[in-house]
């Protein structure tokens, strides 16, 4: 038997062609599907796809069985979907890119480069003394793929690297633990998913408990950090900031956090780097291969996510 897998991209239609037992379709967003698509069993959203571009069009696939992201992030998805139809991230494809994201920041912020950036522009040599990552204190929210990529990759500036997942176990601290940990680190990185645990958990309450001039890094979702509240500590002085993402986002070009002191921000390119998609597909096709045998997929979302 052949299974049906719409594919939105080249490189995906020639990945699934090398599955047995698959038959690759190739969609484009905003076109009439191909004809045959009817028989989809299986369907690939683009990269980082907008979630209303597609929903109804999965909607119209009488025989789908499987959704499979090129992300990791499922929180757009939840819900959206019929319950028969599984749901599976690319979990595990984009921890390096995003840990590097993270690294690159810490080290603009602590290094003070985007200010010597202005002072090139402007012609001004601003010879002094910088900050410096090495030796810092970070503690990571989250203990998955991106944290543990994350962590690997602090080692090297002889950090002190914490993980905290949602129970403790060896080597990660429980989340019970986050308030009692706050004061003890210099920056604190978000990687977790959208829960109903983890939306609004950066509040006022966890930000005071972070020390003065510490740094929060958001590489996770925007609604995970209450942004009025993160404006003030920013607006204060008392606390620095990188962000990936925002809530809302894409950012307003009103919105008071493009011009919040102590801020770098990038629109949401975390995991958007070179081979983004040849990463996406190399976790894709090998759940779409394990629902062609028969199995579940590894990264299947089950319940809230």
């Amino acid at each position: 038997m052949t299974v049906t897998v719409l594919v939105p991209d080249d490189y995906g239609f020639d990945a699934v062609s090398k599955l047995e037992g698959a038959r690759p379709l190739r969609y484009t967003i905003g076109e009439p599907l191909p004809a045959g698509a009817d028989s989809a069993e299986v369907f690939v959203p683009t990269f980082l796809a907008r979630r209303d571009d597609v929903v109804d069009l999965m909607r119209s696939l009488p025989k789908l069985r499987l959704v499979q992201l090129l992300t990791a992030g499922a929180e757009a998805w939840v819900g959206q979907i019929p319950g028969e139809v599984m749901l599976s991230t690319a979990r595990g494809a984009h921890g390096a890119s995003t840990a590097e994201w993270a690294i690159t920041g810490l080290l603009a912020v602590y290094r003070e480069f985007t200010g010597f950036a202005v002072a090139q522009r402007e012609h001004r040599w601003t010879q002094h003394r910088t900050d410096t990552l090495h030796g810092k204190r970070i503690l990571i929210i989250g203990a998955g793929d991106l944290a543990t990529e994350l962590q690997r990759m602090l080692i090297p500036f002889d950090t002190t690297v914490a993980l905290v997942g949602t129970t403790a176990r060896d080597g990660v601290h429980g989340s019970d633990e986050i308030p009692a940990l706050l004061p003890h680190f210099d920056a604190v990185v978000l990687m977790v998913p959208v829960t109903a645990d983890t939306i609004g958990m950066v509040d006022s309450t966890f930000l005071a408990r972070m020390p003065d001039d510490a740094i929060l890094v958001n590489a996770a979702r925007g609604p995970v950090v209450r942004t009025d509240d993160l404006l003030s500590e920013l607006r204060s002085g008392r606390l620095r900031a990188i962000l990936d993402v925002t809530d809302p986002e894409p950012l307003p070009a009103a919105h008071p956090l493009w011009d919040a002191p102590g801020l770098l921000l990038t629109p949401h390119v975390g995991g958007s780097s070179s081979g983004n998609v040849q990463r996406g597909w190399a976790i894709a096709t090998g759940e779409i291969a394990r629902y062609l045998a028969g199995q579940p997929p590894e990264n299947l979302v089950r319940g809230e996510y």
